[in-house]
């Protein structure tokens, strides 16, 4: 067989088909998105849940029952002083980078764990609610019955899960997301490319010559 009638094959190179997706990109994308949204509804869910009634019961008097109840910041301030930090936490990632984005997050996820080990603690915690019955009846050591809770300590439980989840993806993918003082940095000279010289003045043009000399620059140069 001669070589005019061999079938010619493709030796291009088949491993390299073009760029290849950019997935980091999207995933560092989704998960800003999640962090994002999951801290914010984490810190709300723990700011509302610690003004809500956590438990509540009755003081028992000789003229009959007193009731009492009490809210989340009578049982514990944690939650909501966490919640504030980690929304602080939340806003500081975008405004740090390296280590200190990494110790940012870390802290945006330790509040997080701090509000569901309180509310959780809080849920069982009955020691504010016979202070305030104490209170009521002036009488130290007042005891207290038919205590119920109810399940607003379960939903700051569930922000600081929340805030715990934005923490790790931080941590996680936090090197890979924008930094807010990236955008206000200044090139240097002032973000402007090297000035370019004045063009020649036109010697036929009168007018280009008057300026010229206005400007101090000899127009025949």
């Amino acid at each position: 067989m001669s070589a005019a009638s061999q079938t010619p094959t493709d030796t291009a190179p088949q491993g390299d088909s073009g760029p290849p997706p950019a997935r980091p990109a999207r995933r560092a994308h989704r998960s800003l998105a999640l962090a994002l949204l999951a801290g914010a509804a984490g810190a709300g869910l723990a700011l509302l849940a610690s003004g809500r009634t956590w438990a509540e019961g009755s003081a028992v008097l000789a003229q009959g029952a007193l009731p009492r109840t009490v809210t989340g910041a009578d049982v514990t301030g944690v939650p909501g002083a966490l919640a504030v930090v980690g929304l602080a936490a939340l806003v500081a990632v975008f405004a740090v980078r390296r280590a200190g984005r990494i110790a940012v997050a870390a802290l945006l996820a330790l509040s997080g764990v701090g509000i569901a080990v309180a509310a959780v603690l809080g849920n069982s915690d009955t020691s504010a609610l016979r202070e305030k019955a104490a209170t009521a009846v002036g009488l130290t050591g007042t005891d207290v019955h038919h205590v119920t809770h109810t399940g607003w300590p379960w939903v700051a439980a569930a922000g600081g899960l929340l805030l715990l989840v934005a923490g790790l993806l931080a941590l996680v993918y936090g090197r890979h997301w924008p930094a807010m003082s990236g955008k206000y940095e200044r090139t240097p000279g002032g973000g402007r490319g090297p000035r370019r010289a004045p063009a020649p003045p036109d010697l036929d043009r009168p007018e280009e010559i008057w300026k010229s000399l206005d400007r101090g620059e000899d127009p025949t140069r």
